[in-house]
């Protein structure tokens, strides 16, 4: 199905999400990688792997309507090489998303709800947190929790951030799609941070922008 979402959320930022659909061939074929690239794709073992890789550049590419190449820094923070836009990417199973701005910092996270969340739990959600004691409801709010601090996560560069201690989730009431608040509280920060989440497919999609 390729490109199933591509829609601006505000006036800079612009959401895409692409199934993955197509074989290796076929996504290798509708980018123009540059060797370096090509060494990077192939050092991937697994064969998943290759595809999302090669779904964020079709999908980039897609996005901004022009070839784009996209480059990390030391703490693996995307950005695109030679364009002052702000990138962030997620990829789950078969869905990859990015939220692109040119003024902006963005977060972005994307999951597919399994029912195995619960198991990690623990790890992730603070005492300041109010999960449904409903088990359906549970398991999105804990997705929708997890992929919320890792927007933030993402949006602050990844920096002395630990998800149970320094970053919560206020409590909120799941809907179809909605807006959130998230604080972070650590040495080098104190901040409030409006979320927004939807779902699509079985999956659960967090965004940030500021």
């Amino acid at each position: 199905m390729g490109l199933i979402l591509k829609k601006y959320v505000d006036d800079d930022s612009l959401l895409g999400i692409w199934e993955i659909i197509e074989d290796y061939d076929t996504l290798f074929f509708k980018v123009n990688l540059d060797s370096n690239e090509k060494n990077i794709l192939n050092s991937f073992q697994n064969y998943q792997r290759k595809l999302e890789w090669l779904s964020v550049r079709v999908l980039i590419n897609e996005l901004m309507e022009k070839e784009c190449r996209i480059i990390y820094n030391e703490l693996h923070k995307p950005s695109l090489d030679g364009c002052i836009h702000n990138i962030s990417i997620s990829h789950s199973k078969n869905l990859t998303s990015i939220l692109v701005s040119k003024n902006k910092q963005v977060g972005i996270d994307l999951e597919f709800m399994s029912h195995q969340i619960h198991r990690v739990a623990h790890k992730f959600i603070n005492v300041d947190e109010v999960i449904s004691n409903q088990v359906e409801k549970q398991r999105v709010h804990l997705y929708i929790h997890w992929c919320a601090k890792e927007a933030i996560y993402k949006i602050c560069d990844k920096q002395d951030i630990n998800f149970k201690q320094n970053l919560t989730i206020n409590p909120f009431e799941i809907k179809d799609e909605g807006i959130i608040y998230g604080r972070l509280h650590n040495r080098l920060n104190q901040e409030l941070f409006k979320l927004n989440y939807f779902f699509i497919d079985g999956y659960v999609v967090v965004w940030c922008n500021k």
